[in-house]
């Protein structure tokens, strides 16, 4: 058995121990980490697939952005464990069904690229060896099938990308009753007249004698009445 061979079996099972403690941890926090946990050993697996661009996006988009992000606000929220526990039961028929749809699904797929015959994919490389040039990486390549077969595609992608970005903004700046914004054209639209003027009163000023007289002597000090 080859060296990366044994070293594929190992990621896997990281893999596979992880994806299964992030859904049977008690502790959303441990499920964040046990998640970036498997991406790293996916990106791993990848590597030895020699697909190093895929491996690379996904330590920098997921776990690097995206689970970073997820980490923050689950340590931020005040979730009630007692609560989510207490409804599993309700999701496990669905949960259920959507589980066993995937796995359907994913043995579809595996059966028509490992059982049927398939085409094999044309590599640009070859060509270039035989000519003399250069050989691409894959990041090459993939930069060069986006932007070419597939530019129309990858514009229409970023398109509804940019789309979700303004509809995602217009959902949580809306307006609320409990809110107070800023509206330009009403402050330009105010008079003089509807101003409210405010005076405000130095405390180094000698005190007003028609509001305030000053007091002198005695005045409103106790008296002791020794009588009796």
């Amino acid at each position: 058995m080859e060296f990366t061979t044994v070293l594929f079996y190992i990621f896997a099972l990281l893999l596979v121990v992880s994806a299964l403690k992030v859904i049977t941890s008690r502790n959303p926090v441990a499920s964040t980490l046990f998640l970036v946990l498997a991406f790293f050993n996916a990106a791993a697996i990848w590597i030895l697939l020699e697909a190093e661009f895929l491996a690379i996006l996904l330590v920098l988009v997921y776990v690097g952005a995206v689970m970073v992000l997820f980490l923050f606000v689950v340590m931020m929220l005040d979730i009630n464990l007692d609560v989510l526990h207490g409804d599993f039961k309700k999701f496990v028929p669905i949960a259920s069904i959507v589980g066993a749809i995937i796995i359907i699904e994913t043995t579809l797929i595996l059966w028509h690229s490992y059982g049927a015959t398939i085409t094999p994919v044309r590599n640009p490389t070859l060509g270039n060896v035989a000519a003399g040039g250069v050989v691409m990486s894959n990041s090459h390549l993939i930069g060069k099938v986006i932007y070419t077969d597939y530019f129309f595609a990858f514009e229409i992608a970023g398109l509804i990308l940019l789309v979700a970005i303004i509809a995602a903004i217009s959902l949580t700046v809306r307006e609320k009753k409990d809110s107070k914004r800023q509206r330009i054209s009403d402050q330009v639209k105010v008079r003089a007249q509807d101003r409210v003027r405010i005076v405000m009163k130095s405390e180094k000023e000698g005190p007003d004698d028609t509001t305030n007289p000053p007091v002198t002597g005695n005045a409103g000090a106790g008296t002791v009445d020794n009588k009796g």
